[in-house]
C-alpha cells in the first residue's frame, strides 16, 4: 500500500532528504511513497524505455528516462517513464545530462501497481499538462488498457489490441499497438 508521510516540509526540505527507495514524492505538501514495482509494472517499464529511446534517441529528438525524479509547480514526482524532447533536457557545464530536473517532461508515462491510487497518479499526469506536458499514458497492466491525456482535451482509452497507441508529435516515428504493449507480459 502506497504510505502517506504526515510531516510539514517545504519542498525544499523535501529535496534535501535522502532518497528512498521506492522513491517517496511530495505532492501538495504530503511525502506519499510509490509502492514496490511489481512483475508487470517492471516487465512494461523495462521494455518500454528502450522502444521508445531506440526511435527518438539516434536522432537526438527525445530521450526516455526511467524513475527520474522531476520537480516543478511545487511538485516533486518521478514519473516511471519522463520522455524530454532533445534541447529540453537539462544539461550541466560538462554538457551531461544533469541530475536535477527542474521542468516538467515533455510525455509522461505512468505504469499502475496493484496497491497504487488511480487518482494519485491521474493528479500526477494533470499536474505535468498544466506545465506544457505534451502527453501523458497511464498504463492499467490489469485491464489491458492505455488511457492517454492531452492538455485541454477528453481523456482517450484504447483497450482494443489492434488500437495503435497516440504518441506526443515529436515521438510520431514510435508505433506501438495495445496488443504490442501487452504482450510483453507474455515474454
Amino acid at each position: 500500500m502506497v504510505q502517506a508521510v504526515t510531516k510539514n516540509l517545504t519542498l525544499a526540505e523535501f529535496l534535501q532528504l535522502p532518497e528512498t527507495k521506492p522513491a517517496s514524492e511530495y505532492l501538495d505538501g504530503q511525502i506519499i511513497q510509490k509502492p514496490m514495482p511489481q512483475g508487470k509494472h517492471s516487465t512494461i517499464q523495462g521494455e518500454l524505455v528502450p522502444t521508445i529511446n531506440a526511435v527518438v534517441k539516434p536522432k537526438r529528438i527525445a530521450r526516455a528516462f526511467p524513475e527520474l525524479r522531476c520537480t516543478f509547480g511545487g511538485r516533486s514526482t518521478v514519473p516511471d517513464i519522463a520522455v524530454f524532447v532533445w534541447n529540453r533536457i537539462p544539461r550541466d557545464e560538462n554538457g551531461e545530462v544533469a541530475n536535477t530536473f527542474s521542468i516538467a517532461p515533455d510525455w509522461t508515462i505512468e505504469i499502475l501497481s496493484p496497491d497504487q491510487s488511480q487518482t494519485k497518479v491521474t493528479k500526477n499526469i494533470l499536474h505535468c499538462l498544466k506545465y506544457e506536458t505534451e502527453m501523458g499514458w497511464l498504463i492499467d497492466p490489469d485491464e489491458r488498457t492505455v488511457f492517454v491525456y492531452r492538455p485541454n482535451q477528453q481523456i482517450e482509452v484504447f483497450d482494443e489490441p489492434d488500437a495503435l497507441i497516440p504518441v506526443p508529435s515529436f515521438a510520431s516515428e514510435v508505433q506501438l499497438t495495445v496488443g504490442n504493449l501487452f504482450a510483453w507480459l507474455l515474454e
